[in-house]
């Protein structure tokens, strides 16, 4: 028999809700689940909680959500983002995010009908798992990323009381979020990582997260990996070449592997040979300026200056 424990015994071993003393009343159940976890739940037109959740919304959106809601609208992903959505910061430091704008004047998703969402077949991530919740988590003797489940039981919601038992696999099946987990996974990647860093990476560049918000305009990244200056940096085959051009998939992976290299130092796209320093020789006078900037705006004054009562 073998030793490793089953994933449902790791984590009842290891119960992150458990860490958290939570003062204040929340829909989150306080239990990890894991794709084995039996659940009971179903949501149809006719439910008497029909179109509640749609009416009072707090949707956080990934790159990849906003992405299929433009492809949804046939308009580009800048236009999404500005008709549909709404920034908010992720962190003290000011880590951009990008939550789904409410009607105007109201709470509910501009989306919802008497028939339920007008965009349902591409929906957003978190729509897609309601009244479930997943988060990425980083354990300290492991650098992978795991996926963690959990119940958000409001008291709207009388999905609970169906009786339609599965398992959270079925229910990820059901709902189809396999997609959607793949080409978020390189996203959250980034968000605990830059979360977990530290203050070396705590506070990036304002350009750094200028490129991070880029990842939100996916189309107008695209066009940015098609500018002189990305070309005289960059190394890629013909092949990736043409699917950033014309793959969403291919360019939502590279997107990712860009701001990691970023943000990070992960370097996996290959530089042309001699093109950094070309760069720099182009932008000195840019960066001798911004260092400089820096240096007056960071700089300490001296504790020996100034009257006794300074």
């Amino acid at each position: 028999m073998s030793d490793k424990k089953s994933e449902t015994d790791r984590l009842k071993d290891d119960n992150i809700f458990e860490k958290f003393d939570i003062p204040f009343k929340t829909a989150v159940q306080p239990q990890q689940l894991t794709l084995d976890s039996k659940i009971s739940f179903s949501c149809y037109k006719g439910i008497k909680c029909f179109n509640a959740c749609c009416s009072n919304i707090d949707i956080t959106l990934t790159p990849y959500d906003i992405l299929r809601l433009a492809r949804h609208l046939d308009i580009p992903t800048w236009k999404a983002q500005l008709q549909y959505t709404r920034p908010y910061e992720m962190d003290s430091h000011s880590m951009p995010g990008v939550k789904m704008r409410p009607v105007e004047g109201g709470t509910a998703c501009q989306f919802m009908t008497e028939e339920g969402c007008s965009v349902y077949e591409d929906r957003p991530t978190a729509c897609r798992y309601y009244p479930f919740g997943t988060m990425g988590m980083r354990r300290k003797d492991s650098g992978e990323l795991e996926d963690v489940y959990f119940i958000v039981k409001e008291d709207h919601c009388k999905g609970h009381d169906e009786d339609n038992a599965m398992t959270i696999a079925e229910f990820r099946e059901q709902q189809g979020v396999k997609i959607y987990d793949t080409m978020n996974r390189e996203w959250l990647d980034i968000i605990v990582k830059k979360r977990s860093a530290g203050p070396t990476v705590g506070a990036p560049s304002e350009r750094s997260m200028q490129l991070f918000s880029m990842s939100y305009d996916l189309d107008a990244f695209r066009m940015f990996t098609q500018s002189d200056g990305f070309i005289k940096m960059f190394d890629l085959d013909s092949e990736l070449r043409k699917g950033i051009d014309e793959d969403d998939t291919t360019l939502t992976r590279f997107c990712m592997r860009f701001l990691k290299q970023v943000l990070f130092g992960e370097h996996t796209i290959k530089l042309k040979e001699g093109a950094a320093k070309l760069r720099y020789e182009e932008r000195k006078d840019v960066i001798k300026s911004k260092h400089e900037e820096n240096v007056k705006k960071y700089s300490l004054r001296d504790p020996t200056e100034g009257t006794d009562d300074t």
